[in-house]
């Protein structure tokens, strides 16, 4: 794609992405061009790339493909950039549902949409309000008050999660209908034994729960979850350490008689062994006018003068 501004300003650039053609449709007038921009991330507050099409009618996700060392040829070009961009449409309420949540946290009061949805490090973030029907559809995340002519919001949390629960719905329909099997990726993403889910329905469900997690705050997910009625999901209890014999104070009593193993003992029990005929032909010996090998090796008495 060539030609779409990137930031408030900034000069056209090329990238090589795989877009719906709403995304990169012509513009109408010279300044309502596409816009890649960075925005707040619902689920983490990051900066994060999307993409608003000309006149800033729809939102879209920009994901990133990137390896290492890769570049693309164009033409007779050589595009030193070498990812490759997937671009997905996406509800803008997401990320107007961040700003919301915020506001009602701060202020917890009614107030114009205009004045809710302003970030000054993301100074594209009022083009979120320009998406289509983002006006229409509003009330399924707000409590709505009208002033004469001018309407005023505040964040419901009771209608987010109706609204929430119908996304997910509508995700689990679209997986069934494109034959997703998911058991196994609700398996390998929470860690637990296989023994523990057995409804295919509820597998559905919580991997769709997953999904739009990725889309708003995580204290707003854990209340989805248990909006949906899903069992929180715990990881098989460890195996018990093994227990190690604790020392006593109290005097062990001997099991067997120790006195035995005595010297005295010892000596007798040395002299009741049999003797190998060696042992007794050494015996019958005459030992007298021999000295014991000890004597060998004691000093020698002194002689007096």
């Amino acid at each position: 794609m060539r030609g779409a501004r990137s930031g408030q300003g900034a000069a056209p650039a090329q990238w090589v992405l795989i877009a719906p053609e709403a995304a990169i449709d012509s513009p109408k007038t010279p300044d309502s061009e596409p816009l890649f921009t960075k925005l707040r991330n619902p689920s983490t507050g990051e900066a994060t790339l999307y993409l608003f099409n000309s006149g800033a009618q729809q939102l879209f996700e920009v994901k990133a493909f990137h390896e290492e060392r890769r570049s693309w040829f164009i033409g007779q070009t050589v595009q030193q950039d070498g990812r490759l961009l997937f671009v997905t449409p996406m509800d803008p309420l997401f990320l107007i549902l961040y700003y919301l949540i915020k506001a009602d946290k701060e202020q917890g009061k009614f107030q114009p949409l205009d004045q809710v949805v302003l970030d000054s490090e993301y100074p594209s973030c009022p083009l979120l309000l320009k998406c289509a029907d983002v006006k229409q559809y509003i009330q399924h995340v707000t409590e709505e008050k009208e002033i004469g002519s001018q309407k005023f919001h505040k964040y419901s949390q009771e209608k987010t999660l109706k609204w929430l629960k119908k996304k997910v719905n509508q995700t689990v329909k679209a997986l069934k209908s494109n034959n997703i099997s998911v058991g196994e990726r609700v398996l390998a993403s929470t860690f637990i034994n296989s023994k523990q889910i057995t409804d295919a329905q509820e597998d559905y469900v919580r991997y769709a729960h997953g999904l739009i997690s990725e889309y708003i705050p995580e204290d707003l997910s854990k209340e989805l979850l248990k909006y949906l009625g899903l069992p929180e999901l715990r990881s098989p209890a460890p195996e018990p350490p093994v227990k190690k014999r604790k020392l006593s104070d109290v005097p062990v009593e001997p099991q067997e008689d120790y006195t035995k193993f005595n010297s005295d003992n010892l000596k007798t029990k040395k002299a009741n062994t049999k003797m190998s005929a060696a042992q007794k032909a050494l015996a019958k010996v005459d030992k007298s006018g021999m000295k014991s090998i000890s004597a060998f090796f004691s000093s020698k008495p002194k002689t007096s003068k």
